[in-house]
């Protein structure tokens, strides 16, 4: 079982992350407090780190004392997220880190021995069924909550409207379900088998949205993502290229003067032990 690698810019995701930040459901956050050792220091594992946004969001927001282990496969990345990590919890405790640069998707239960917790953003729309299978079961046996963020499920607003919108959308989600190397990514169905899969494995699970609101303020962000979302399209669809082309640059010089308003919608999860 290999993951499809995918190079991520550090530039995207530093544009992106106020906006997953704003985003995530935050209650969710009271869930895992409880499981969480008392007086002892949480364990906690962010699989596919990228910059350490995950863990900027959730260590002040948790407390007690806290070691993340860090995992990515891209060793700048890791060096960039354990170099910004926040040192302490939401009561002063110490945060430390750790990092391993890994294919999650290689992960075994010994790999995770002792977790608190298991984190992850922006990561399901790249499994294959059989890769979600796997991960469900490898965090499901550490018995610890698992949360997952920022999770696509292929519903696009923009306003205000264009005639070509829905096309570029359903072409953008069957990218995001094609099929690469011998894997067929699951795309925007990833959180509904992600459901499935840790309730057949006896976790409770809770979903939560989780949608960007890009307006005026979010104008960079809203055109670098419309650009790549209607280059995924394109390149799903060669046939749109041409409609595509004074569309994109309409809509780009819209984000650019503020003009116009996205919800890219998501959802988070959160798998708990009964």
């Amino acid at each position: 079982m290999t993951a499809e690698t995918v190079r991520v810019s550090p530039a995207w995701l530093r544009l992106r992350e106020p906006a997953d930040a704003a985003a995530r459901a935050s209650d969710l956050v009271e869930q895992i407090q409880p499981y969480l050792p008392a007086g002892d220091r949480a364990l906690i594992h962010d699989l596919g780190c990228g910059t350490g946004s995950m863990g900027r969001w959730l260590a002040p927001r948790l407390t007690g004392p806290q070691h993340w282990m860090m995992y990515d496969r891209d060793a700048d990345l890791l060096t960039g997220a354990a170099a910004e990590m926040p040192g302490a919890a939401a009561d002063g405790a110490a945060v430390t880190i750790e990092t391993r640069q890994r294919d999650i998707t290689r992960l075994d239960p010994g790999d995770l021995a002792g977790a608190s917790l298991i984190t992850a953003s922006a990561l399901l729309d790249m499994f294959t069924a059989g890769e979600l299978e796997r991960f469900a079961a490898t965090c499901a046996r550490t018995g610890c909550p698992v949360l997952v963020t920022i999770s696509v499920i292929g519903r696009v607003e923009l306003t205000p409207a264009d005639p070509l919108d829905a096309r570029v959308a359903g072409a953008f989600n069957a990218h995001q379900r094609r099929s690469t190397g011998g894997r067929r990514l699951l795309g925007p169905d990833a959180v509904g088998a992600a459901v499935d899969a840790f309730t057949r494995l006896g976790l409770d699970v809770l979903v939560r949205p989780s949608p960007w609101r890009l307006g005026a303020a979010q104008a960079d962000l809203t055109a670098e993502w419309f650009s790549g979302w209607v280059g995924a399209a394109c390149e799903q669809q060669p046939e749109l290229t041409v409609a595509a082309t004074s569309y994109a640059r309409h809509r780009v010089a819209e984000a650019t003067a503020g003009r116009l308003s996205v919800r890219v919608h998501h959802l988070d999860l959160l798998a708990r032990p009964r």
